[in-house]
């Protein structure tokens, strides 16, 4: 199929010490009201944090209001962050509470979700067959569980490890590695009967 998403990726770097204690440096400013501090950490996760939840929540305006929420949330929790911690893992815990709360309060007016979709813009034919691939694959990770569609978006996407994907979710390590699994040989699936289908189409 040609994605990568579907393969083992590479193992996330490891951060510098010296970027760690950076970022460290950034959180204790912006508790002490610093706040160009904070938006420093804002301006280095909020697109993770809005990948995240436009995943979750298959809604890009409302993923832009939890990722917003979600950071609210942060600035006012910062004296509750454990120095030395994984900033990324943190924010990602509250914005993905944050997803999770939407979603319960979305599901007592509506029983669905509707995707966001769009369409990709023409081009030449190499970059319209990548822009199709890339609109298949957000399309299967669309119409997945949202408990799938969510560890996918964390390890593949975010390059986040078990472990914290664990911490994220508040999972057993052994649960995530599961929903993965399970996630990986559904997207397979959806994929290859697209596949299947277009070549159909072509004879």
């Amino acid at each position: 199929m040609g994605l990568a998403l579907l393969v083992e990726p590479r193992a996330a770097p490891i951060a510098a010490a010296e970027t760690l204690a950076a970022e460290d440096d950034l959180i204790a400013e912006a508790a002490a009201g610093r706040s160009e501090a904070f938006g420093i950490l804002v301006e280095r996760y909020e697109r993770a944090v809005y990948h995240l939840a436009v995943r979750t929540l298959r809604d890009g305006e409302e993923a832009k209001d939890a990722t917003q929420e979600a950071f609210f949330k942060a600035f006012r929790a910062l004296r509750t962050f454990r120095r030395g911690a994984k900033f990324s893992t943190w924010i990602f815990t509250i914005a993905y509470r944050v997803c999770c709360d939407r979603l319960a309060r979305r599901k007592r007016f509506s029983g669905d979700e509707l995707p966001d979709r769009a369409d990709p813009a023409a081009g030449p034919p190499e970059q319209a067959e990548r822009a199709d691939e890339a609109r298949r694959l957000r399309a299967a990770i669309d119409a997945l569980p949202e408990k799938y569609r969510t560890v996918i978006t964390l390890f593949h996407l975010q390059n986040k490890q078990y472990e914290e994907i664990a911490q994220v979710l508040d999972l057993p390590l052994g649960t995530v590695k599961t929903h993965l699994f399970r996630a990986k040989e559904q997207l397979r699936k959806t994929l290859d009967e697209g596949a299947d289908e277009i070549r159909a189409r072509g004879k």
